[in-house]
């Protein structure tokens, strides 16, 4: 019995000195939605994409992220009145581009 105390100390001591060694990582972006309509669907699209190359240009540039003073975010290009709602087009451009500027600053 008096020799499993010093192994069951040093190993109690192992344990708590390591629990705290777990690395935690920020959770990825949300997926767009499925089942969307096609004009969200479009704007998730336009908006991701448009945020990725922003992204990884300014990372490649050495610039601080800065996606909500982009002018593709401000803008949201890519919308036409036949579409539909501009507000819906815009908030979900604007949601998918963070996702994509995140993605192309952030890779991996």
């Amino acid at each position: 019995m008096k020799r499993y105390i010093p192994m069951l100390t040093l190993f109690s001591a192992l344990l708590f000195t390591t629990a705290g060694c777990v690395r935690s990582y920020p959770p990825p972006p949300p997926p767009p939605a499925a089942g969307a309509p096609p004009l969200v669907q479009q704007a998730e699209r336009n908006g991701f994409e448009a945020g990725h190359m922003d992204g990884v240009r300014d990372a490649q540039n050495g610039l601080p992220p800065r996606p909500r003073a982009m002018r593709a975010y401000r803008v949201t290009p890519g919308y036409f009145p036949q579409m539909g709602s501009y507000p819906v087009y815009r908030d979900a451009f604007r949601n998918a581009y963070l996702r994509g500027y995140h993605r192309g600053y952030y890779p991996g």
